[in-house]
């Protein structure tokens, strides 16, 4: 079984990594999404490189009662 201290777990397709509250998605034809989408699991080493998407990422932070982080601002190259 897989370690989850979250009621949810991140899962890469549809070229993001996404979060989703299905248990073990590996071999999974398709799976729900914390944004809504149903996303085709992808479970290579350069799918877990791929952006993670904002609504999955802001429900999952929610869910587990952490905050986002605010963002950095970067000095203008000048």
């Amino acid at each position: 079984m897989t370690f989850r201290p979250h009621p949810f777990s991140w899962a890469p397709g549809a070229a993001e990594r996404h979060a989703t509250r299905e248990g073990e998605w590996r071999g999974a034809a398709s799976v729900a999404a914390l944004c809504g989408a149903e996303i085709r699991p992808v479970d290579t080493v350069e799918s877990w490189l791929w952006p993670t998407c904002v609504r999955c990422d802001v429900e999952a932070h929610r869910i587990a009662g952490v905050p986002m982080p605010r963002r950095r601002r970067t000095a203008a190259a000048g």
